[in-house]
């Protein structure tokens, strides 16, 4: 397994006064509201966005926790106010972060035979275990140079996108998820991503999907996949660290495929002796 860091940057010449405000209105949060999240009034959020008042570094803080702010605008909020960041942003291969890449390697372990990987902010993959190497076999090699991209190994029409049976219901589900994160993160890097692999033409399935008359009742969306000339099929979970402190360790998402049908569970198992 092999861990690689890559770091996006969101500068900003604003007041600290739209920013907030910016991230308020996108929260669909009233002044008064925040106000009363934040032990504060509605006339001094007022001040604030209009620039009338400088928030303190704790207040900056306050407002940026009510509003969930991701950790990393977290720190333009406060270069925007005057303050110094508050988070760094360790690369992945210091010392200081030896423990949170020895938690993540057991963890992922600990997954298998079901898949399982960790990308960052720009879902290129930092760690990945032997689930998921056994999905990429056959994947031409220059998908697979580093740094590895989850979003173009799945949608890339060379890459997983002609074995997923149900791929235009997937990559639905995978645009709407970037769209998601583009909102909140502001990335310029993330929206070139999107772009990218939204135009990718929409390769037809390996298999044949049709077969199945009745939607299965599954309780989430699965990722139906062919291998080997089986059909797997997959419920995804994605998880993040509780309250993290450090840029890079926030902006980790782990990514969990749990076995949605018992054909794949003992297909898996199988595998992995």
């Amino acid at each position: 397994m092999t861990i690689v860091h890559s770091g996006t940057t969101t500068p900003s010449d604003q007041g600290v006064g739209p920013l907030l405000r910016a991230w308020r209105e996108q929260r669909r949060v009233s002044q008064l509201e925040l106000a009363l999240r934040a032990d504060s009034s509605a006339r001094h959020i007022s001040f604030v966005e209009t620039g009338r008042s400088r928030p303190s570094e704790e207040m900056v803080l306050r407002l940026a926790e009510h509003l969930e702010v991701p950790v990393r605008e977290r720190n333009a909020l406060l270069l925007a106010a005057g303050y110094a960041p508050r988070f760094p942003e360790t690369p992945l291969d210091d010392p200081a972060l030896d423990a949170v890449r020895e938690g993540i390697e057991r963890l992922i372990q600990g997954y298998e035979p079901y898949p399982a990987l960790v990308f960052d902010a720009s879902y290129h993959v930092v760690a990945a275990n032997r689930g998921i190497t056994m999905l990429l076999g056959g994947i031409p090699e220059s998908l697979l140079r580093p740094p590895l991209n989850t979003m173009r190994l799945t949608l890339h029409p060379q890459g997983l996108a002609p074995r997923i049976l149900n791929l235009r219901e997937w990559r639905g589900h995978l645009l709407d998820q970037m769209r998601r994160q583009i909102a909140l993160r502001r990335s310029e890097q993330l929206r070139e991503l999107y772009e990218e692999v939204a135009a990718y033409p929409v390769p037809e399935p390996e298999g044949d999907d049709s077969q199945q008359s009745e939607p299965a009742p599954y309780f989430a969306l699965p990722m139906r996949i062919e291998h080997e000339g089986r059909t797997l099929s997959f419920i995804s979970s994605t998880s993040t660290f509780n309250t993290p402190m450090d840029v890079t360790v926030a902006e980790l998402a782990i990514e969990t495929f749990l076995p949605a049908d018992p054909a794949t569970v003992k297909y898996l198992q199988t595998l992995m002796l």
